[in-house]
């Protein structure tokens, strides 16, 4: 786990703007509320992994993203990739999906604070990628009492948008 910790110091991809840092990450997000303050915003991490087979060589490529959703105007969305050759199982999977951002989230709260008056941990939404429908469905419980018991919300499929939509889009 402490190579996931470590990993995790590397830099954010956002389309219009390249790589960033998670400050540079944190200044895009205050401007952005600061454009339009007196909206509705949502601040999300979530998720996503997949098995890629390459040159007979199993990876599995961890893909975890920062999101602000200005309701009903749209959003911008920050992410980064880490990939793994270990062979891992679904639920280990999953586990190593909160677990990654969960940790993101531990990071980025501290700085959030330092930079915006209104902002509370609990405006932060954990998005897992696991929902009522498939073999990920036992595992809800469990999952979402590690992020609740962090502190943040978590949301599962179909609202968790963060993990099966803008994380899997860079998986």
């Amino acid at each position: 786990m402490e190579e996931f910790i470590a990993e995790q110091q590397t830099l954010f991809i956002n389309p219009s703007k390249g790589r960033l840092n998670l400050e540079q990450v944190v200044s895009e997000i205050v401007d952005f509320i600061g454009e339009d303050p007196d909206l509705g915003y949502s601040l999300v991490i979530g998720s996503d992994s997949q098995v890629r087979r390459e040159n007979g060589v199993q990876e599995v490529d961890f893909v975890s993203a920062i999101v602000i959703h200005r309701q009903g105007k749209g959003g911008r969305y920050f992410w980064q990739k880490i990939k793994r050759t270990k062979v891992y199982s679904l639920r280990d999977k999953i586990y190593q999906e909160v677990f990654l951002s969960l940790e993101l989230a531990q990071k980025l709260v501290p700085v959030l604070k330092d930079n915006l008056t209104d902002f509370a941990p609990y405006d932060l939404e954990i998005h897992i990628d696991v929902g009522e429908v498939g073999p990920t469905r036992e595992m809800i419980k469990e999952v979402v009492g590690m992020v609740t018991g962090n502190g943040f919300i978590a949301k599962t499929k179909p609202e968790s948008y963060g993990a099966f939509v803008v994380a899997d889009k860079h998986t």
